[in-house]
């Protein structure tokens, strides 16, 4: 039986490219495959053979948009707020990005309650932090999509989200959980009154989503907390979900003795151009050769004789080639570094990055940098402790070789299609 299937992820890359790789499975397989993602993805979901079907989340720009191109806007504008701590940061970063989904989640109800209608789907499938009620009232089977970090999904037992706060040290949580109450209290009320207005449930107490019929989050097991919060039997976890959709990638020069290193901040991180030409800059001095994913702003960004870099990079074909990835944390840079078995450097910058430097680094999969007051010494200090560490890199093989074996891409189709068929 073909199904209709509408997939609403986040306009940033990363959630979009998660749904596109999960998507593209089940295209494969028969199903239609519709995305309702923002307007600014106009055409590049129809080129990998799904159906567009998209959303404003703001009033139309004059001028057509890059994908995702709020977002990096917001990240340039708020970067010098980066350079505080996660406390501090509830306030100036984490507060306006949610008030920023919040408006856009309002402003779409309309359309997307057309969509639907349009549409017809058997099941909807949303990879977002934030609720957006047409999704849940419809009457189909919903899914939800963690693709960032697992603590958004909150316990006793774990540090509070957003925080990077280590797992065995207890000190900070409690103020950290009293000062997101202080600074969100007033907006989650607000946001909840109207998602019940809208005909939803009442939202879990401070979070902004329901969770689903269905539940997936990408994270691999070795990193993951189900010991410290067990989850309920509808949440299940996809060890990676790397997409099979990149292009083919050969490199453009010979490799030399040394080793290959990768380095990205994410399509949003690489706006911050001071930061990447620091880390560009240190990079340049070692004797490694380096791959650069420059990102939007790549004609600020000044590479030095040991590199080669573009503005876009079909990063799943390279992370396999390369022996260390220099990352700001990202959820799928960082599951995709383990799929494929890399130690990483870390430099974390906002949301959900703080927990997974944290979480690989205490658990000794990488080094966590600060990210803004690090030295030259310690990067380069870094480097060659991970590169020269040879059990670990050992370790890390065998691990992503167990993590390639479970082929998240295609657990999350089969539980899709299984809800699908119930």
């Amino acid at each position: 039986m073909s199904l209709t299937i509408l997939f609403m992820p986040e306009s940033a890359y990363g959630p979009t490219n998660n749904s596109i790789g999960i998507g593209d499975i089940l295209r494969h397989r028969g199903h239609r495959v519709v995305f309702a993602a923002e307007a600014s993805w106009k055409g590049k979901l129809e080129a990998l053979g799904f159906e567009e079907d998209l959303v404003d989340l703001a009033p139309p720009a004059e001028e057509e948009q890059d994908a995702g191109q709020f977002w990096k806007d917001f990240i340039r504008e708020t970067a010098p707020e980066y350079r505080k701590s996660t406390l501090a940061q509830l306030e100036t970063v984490t507060k306006p990005i949610w008030d920023s989904l919040i408006d856009g989640a309002k402003y779409c109800e309309p359309q997307l309650k057309e969509i639907i209608e349009r549409v017809q789907p058997d099941v909807i499938v949303e990879d977002n932090v934030i609720t957006f009620p047409a999704l849940l009232t419809a009457g189909k089977k919903f899914v939800r999509i963690v693709s960032c970090n697992p603590l958004e999904v909150r316990g006793e037992g774990i540090a509070p989200v957003f925080s990077g706060l280590p797992a065995d040290d207890r000190t900070e949580w409690d103020a950290f959980r009293a000062e997101y109450d202080r600074t969100h209290r007033e907006i989650w009320s607000a946001f909840n009154e109207w998602c019940v207005e809208q005909g939803t449930e009442p939202l879990p107490d401070l979070d902004f989503i329901h969770e689903g019929d269905l539940n997936l989050y990408v994270f691999p097991e070795i990193l993951d907390y189900a010991d410290a919060r067990p989850l309920g039997e509808s949440w299940h976890r996809l060890d990676s979900s790397v997409r099979e959709t990149d292009e083919e990638f050969e490199l453009p020069f010979e490799r030399n003795e040394g080793s290959l290193v990768y380095f990205s901040l994410g399509s949003l991180g690489s706006s911050d151009v001071e930061l990447m030409q620091r880390v560009v800059d240190v990079l340049g001095t070692t004797p490694h050769q380096i791959i650069v994913s420059k990102g939007p702003l790549h004609e600020e960004i000044k590479l030095a004789d040991n590199m080669w870099g573009a503005e876009f990079l079909p990063q799943t074909k390279i992370i396999p080639l390369c022996d260390l990835v220099i990352t700001h944390g990202g959820n799928n840079t960082t599951t995709e570094a383990l799929h494929f078995g890399k130690p990483m450097i870390l430099l974390p910058l906002f949301w959900d990055q703080y927990d997974n430097a944290q979480r690989v680094d205490e658990l000794g999969y990488g080094v966590r940098l600060s990210t803004y007051a690090f030295t030259d010494e310690e990067l380069k200090g870094a480097l060659d402790r991970l590169l020269g560490d040879g059990e670990l890199r050992a370790r890390l093989a065998a691990a992503g070789e167990e993590i390639r074996g479970r082929d998240g891409l295609r657990k999350a189709a089969d539980l899709i299609e299984q809800l699908g068929r119930k």
